[in-house]
């Protein structure tokens, strides 16, 4: 009995080995590697490559809060408004043997009551900036070439500056090496008013530049051809194609001697047939005088007529504390026509002058207050001069 029990618990364990053996022989599934996500310090903070690529990507954004007050002139007029803005924005970057590849993305959504919407309510997505760059080349829509996307500038209301506008392009910039640069771009027509009646966009705003950058600040040199066409007749004519320009030099000076981060910008630019360029809408409004600023319009011999104009902008920013920061800021402008102008086309003066005051108890928080006062002279008989006085709270977040 004790040796059958014997052999029996051999055989078990005999089958037992043999099993052992043949499952080591199968082949076993391993666990995947795990992919960690790098950081990419080559183009700034927040930048992160994207696992199983050499692009880098940044996520961030904005929220921003402000409420404004402006002077009201009826009882039928709004003195308040309310915005609220939400930005996404990614971007993603990779070094190529021909350059930096970039792609940006810029989303907006915004609710405005009250003077912010003119009336009533707005709520408007937007996609702010969406572009390409590859080596020289920038595709899409982003900050217009005509401006000197270094100028400090940190006003929240309006001066006569061509204020960082954001448009569709096709431009091409070329580096020369030591901070000296130039670009060329194609970009959607920008516009203040016109009485040319209805026609098709024949032609893109030519923009260039010559710019330089340096470790004092940057300077550049701007140019536009904007086309003037109409679809008036008149005689049974339609008046000959015309072309407005306009020139601006805009400057900027960091000032480290006052205090770190200070700097100084100035803007001075000249419009004839481009008025939009001035930094102007169709209506200039301060207090109960309005004017409306026209590109071109049609003359009493049938040719197109151009306005005219010149503005010079300005501002200083300066640290307090490394927390508190203030900008002053101001602009003149003056708009002129020709005779056989609209009735509603008058000369005019306009000077604006502001200041905020901005506390960053935080890295990315801005609290904020700004006033701006602004005085508009007509040159015209049937209009007096007046002013007006806008006052605005900001509270946003950068991440």
């Amino acid at each position: 009995m004790k040796l059958a029990k014997s052999l029996f618990l051999g055989s078990v364990a005999g089958l037992a080995a043999a099993a052992g053996a043949q499952a080591a022989d199968l082949p076993s599934k391993k666990a995947a590697a795990v992919e960690y996500v790098r950081v990419c310090s080559t183009y700034g903070a927040g930048f992160f490559y994207i696992p199983g690529t050499e692009t880098c990507l940044r996520v961030g954004g904005r929220v921003r809060a402000e409420y404004q007050y402006l002077e009201p002139q009826s009882r039928r007029d709004d003195s308040i408004g309310f915005r609220a803005r939400g930005r996404v924005q990614l971007d993603a970057r990779t070094a190529t043997a021909y350059g930096l590849l970039r792609s940006f993305v810029r989303m907006e959504i915004t609710r405005n009551t009250g003077v912010y919407a003119g009336g009533g309510v707005s709520s408007s997505p937007d996609i702010a900036q969406a572009f390409i760059q590859f080596g020289g080349l920038t595709a899409g829509r982003v900050t217009s070439f005509f401006t000197n996307s270094d100028i400090p500038n940190e006003n929240w209301g309006t001066v006569r500056f061509y204020d960082f506008p954001d448009v569709n392009l096709l431009a091409y910039t070329f580096s020369f090496g030591n901070g000296f640069s130039a670009s060329l771009s194609l970009e959607e027509g920008t516009y203040a008013s016109d009485a040319l009646g209805s026609f098709g966009q024949r032609m893109p705003d030519v923009v260039g530049n010559v710019k330089y950058a340096g470790t004092w600040g940057s300077a550049q040199l701007s140019g536009v051809v904007h086309q003037l066409r109409s679809n008036i007749p008149v005689g049974g004519q339609f008046a000959d194609t015309e072309y407005g320009w306009a020139l601006s030099g805009q400057v900027s000076v960091n000032l480290p001697m006052l205090a770190e981060g200070d700097a100084l910008w100035l803007a001075a630019t000249y419009a004839d047939g481009a008025l939009g360029y001035l930094g102007f809408d169709p209506d200039v409004a301060a207090g109960s005088s309005s004017a409306l600023v026209y590109d071109a319009y049609i003359g009493a011999d049938g040719d197109i007529k151009s306005g005219s104009g010149w503005s010079i902008a300005g501002g200083i920013n300066h640290f307090w504390t490394p927390t508190i920061r203030q900008s002053v800021f101001g602009s003149y402008a003056r708009v002129e026509y020709s005779a056989g102008a609209p009735a509603t086309a008058v000369d005019f003066n306009e000077w604006r002058v502001g200041s905020n005051l901005i506390w960053s108890p935080v890295s990315g928080l801005d609290i904020g207050v700004e006033a701006l006062y602004s005085n508009l002279d007509p040159r015209s008989p049937l209009l007096r001069g007046d002013d007006s006085w806008e006052g605005r709270l900001r509270i946003q977040r950068d991440f």
